[in-house]
């Protein structure tokens, strides 16, 4: 029984996505519920999965295609998953899928690698297949390109098909010596949406940023103190994070101007305070939220940012965890950063940068001490924020930091 493989219903927020690969190519055997594609968006992938054991029997949109809201993708054929049968397949789609054997008898290339191997005028054949099945992969060619060997082929401008078959031409472009290979690579719908999503807050927010900073030597006190307690009970590590975001959320009650945004011509204040924390992945900078953080715990916010950073490395977050946030807190400090000016995370008002702990001289009661100091840069939209809103936001975050029993008892 022949069944319509569909993309899933986006939410309103995302328009299209992009068939970012095909794991599984026409007259490959699939169980139940094994990955047959992926499928990228502005802000997750998306994975489609076989809705039994068969056969995908044909693919409609190859990789790089965009696609809608349920969309047929591809045609699967319900049956033993076992069995590979052979595939009938247009010849016309048969030219952009990763199945298509060379006439030649050079391996299969997935979808991909046969786009990149024709922009460098690589002979499909010339490529060694590391995939299964002896399939040619994107990461071959590449491993291909680098290494010189592709290197002195002209790029054509004739059809895929024509760049197959073509006689190796008997001029030879010339090769660069030392490093000075360059590639070239598609920018993901991710990268793209965090760039757009960046210019836009320079463009459209008056973005200023003020700068403090604070003693960290209570609050790794009181860890050094209790972590162990806290991770036996809780069965999670005590980390800053946690303290960092029970500090703005109380300066947020405090300043809720730091917690509204802009919508048209109106002012939004929230009664609720979701912190947005950003992640830094293999794909790139996400921000997950923490829904209704004023009623988080130490340990359950450690443990939802625990879940985040699993979930981002896997590329598992998915879109309802990245949509929303009224104040978002950017940790740049884990890559060793001493100051920065974080850029907003728009529609928001108001971004805090945590940054490295460096051990500084300060003066306290006129003594030369050293202290664990951390700088701390919070950037905001002008448009919102007074000069003395922003500021002393900073220092209320400052001040629960340095005296993290202020936040226990609400002084």
């Amino acid at each position: 029984m022949a069944i319509e493989i569909k993309a899933p219903t986006f939410p309103e927020s995302v328009a299209d996505g992009t068939v970012a690969s095909w794991h599984k190519q026409p007259g490959e055997a699939c169980a139940r519920d094994e990955l047959l594609a992926d499928i990228e968006t502005d802000k997750v992938v998306l994975e489609i999965v076989a809705p039994a054991d068969g056969i995908l029997k044909e693919v409609i949109k190859a990789e790089g295609d965009t696609v809608l809201s349920q969309e047929l993708i591809g045609i699967f054929e319900e049956g033993e998953g076992g069995v590979v049968q052979p595939a009938t397949v247009d010849v016309a789609v048969a030219a952009t899928q990763s199945a298509a054997v060379q006439s030649d008898g050079a391996a299969p290339l997935s979808p991909a690698a046969r786009r990149m191997a024709d922009e460098h005028g690589i002979d499909h054949g010339a490529v060694a297949g590391t995939g299964k099945g002896g399939r040619v992969t994107k990461e071959d060619v590449l491993n291909y390109v680098e290494s010189g060997a592709g290197a002195a082929k002209p790029v054509s401008n004739a059809p895929a098909a024509s760049v197959a078959k073509a006689p190796a031409p008997e001029a030879i472009a010339p090769v660069f010596g030392g490093d000075r290979v360059e590639k070239r690579v598609p920018m993901t719908r991710l990268r793209a949406r965090i760039a757009e999503r960046l210019v836009e807050a320079q463009q459209s927010a008056a973005m200023l940023t003020t700068f403090n900073e604070v003693n960290m030597k209570p609050i790794m006190d009181l860890r050094r103190e209790y972590k162990d307690l806290f991770e036996k009970r809780h069965n999670v590590k005590m980390g800053f994070m946690s303290f960092f975001v029970k500090a703005c959320v109380e300066a947020l009650k405090r300043y809720p101007v730091a917690n509204a945004s802009i919508d048209g011509n109106d002012i939004v204040y929230h009664g609720y305070q979701d912190v947005g924390v950003a992640v830094s992945s293999d794909r790139g900078l996400v921000v997950p939220v923490l829904r209704n953080a004023e009623d988080m715990s130490l340990a359950e916010v450690e443990l939802t940012i625990r879940e985040f950073g699993e979930k981002a490395k896997e590329g598992k977050l998915s879109i309802e965890e990245m949509t929303g946030g009224t104040f978002t807190i950017s940790n740049g400090g884990v890559f060793g950063s001493l100051l920065s000016t974080p850029i907003l995370n728009p529609p928001q008002s108001a971004i805090l940068g945590m940054h490295k702990i460096q051990e500084r001289p300060m003066a306290v009661n006129g003594e030369v001490v050293v202290l664990p100091m951390m700088y701390l840069a919070l950037s905001y939209d002008h448009r919102l924020l007074d000069g003395k809103e922003a500021v002393r936001f900073l220092v209320t975050v400052k001040e629960l930091l340095e005296d993290p029993a202020r936040m226990l008892l609400d002084v």
